[in-house]
């Protein structure tokens, strides 16, 4: 008897398994002084939380960078860079004990704006950051530029940074349709699609202050509003209140 394709098939087999089942390998990145600092002085989120929760940002921005490479195309990543991609994944993350992104082995930051093609020095450059996908799988593409405009004063209710780990984070149900299943009850499903409807209404309207972008498709809706949510949560609540009790729960925050 050929038992030659059984064993092609047990391979085959354990090495799915074994894709499926394996942990990140976690580098443990100690915080300097200066990272801290910088921390301070340029993430507003970070700056606001009590000791206890900063113990936990700086533990899970550790993980973060000791398990995710971080590449300059076409520029060079400084320490500030670095800290601010962390802090763009650990923030929508933070309310989350367990939560990895398993999804993402890269960030490549790029010096501004690109195409859709990947390309930063030619063509129809307007895109700020994306979530690859099929030979891109696994990476991120962010624009150096827009990733520290995101953090500074004048960004208003807008992160790009935020913005894309929101998409990664839906993504990571296998679809990036505006529902992250693994942070929503099953039964708040029905009401969450409803209330992202509804909203979409009033911004075609024009009798809403969310970024219009949030149009596009329900997808782009949660990660845009995700963005007010952790930029300007007592605006949110005031102007959005049953949207902000609606990203409260999906991300364990109660930030205003």
């Amino acid at each position: 008897m050929n038992y030659y394709p059984y064993f092609i098939l047990f391979i085959f087999f354990a090495v799915s398994l074994y894709f499926i089942f394996r942990k990140k390998k976690v580098i443990v990145a100690v915080l300097s002084v200066d990272d801290k600092k910088l921390l301070e002085n340029n993430v507003a989120f970070y700056a606001e939380l009590d000791k206890e929760k900063k113990n936990i940002f700086e533990e899970k921005l550790t993980r973060f960078l000791g398990s995710v490479k971080i590449e300059g195309i076409g520029t060079e990543v400084s320490a500030l860079d670095r800290i601010l991609v962390g802090a763009s994944a650990v923030i929508p993350i933070l309310g989350f004990n367990e939560w990895e992104y398993r999804n993402l082995g890269t960030v490549l930051l790029y010096p501004d704006t690109f195409n859709k093609d990947f390309q930063f020095a030619e063509g129809d450059r307007n895109i700020l950051g994306m979530v690859g996908d099929g030979y891109m799988n696994g990476q991120m593409i962010l624009s150096q530029s827009a990733l520290r405009h995101g953090f500074s004063k004048s960004a208003g209710n807008e992160n790009t940074g935020i913005h894309e780990f929101v998409h990664l984070i839906d993504k990571s149900d296998g679809a990036t349709d505006g529902v992250p299943q693994y942070f929503i009850q099953h039964d708040y499903t029905i009401p969450w699609v409803k209330m992202m409807h509804q909203e979409i209404r009033k911004i075609e309207d024009n009798q809403s202050d969310i970024n219009p972008y949030a149009i596009t498709n329900e997808a782009e809706f949660f990660a845009v509003t995700s963005e007010y949510f952790f930029e300007n949560p007592e605006r949110m609540k005031d102007k959005h209140p049953a949207l902000y009790d609606s990203l409260s729960k999906i991300f364990g925050q109660q930030l205003a």
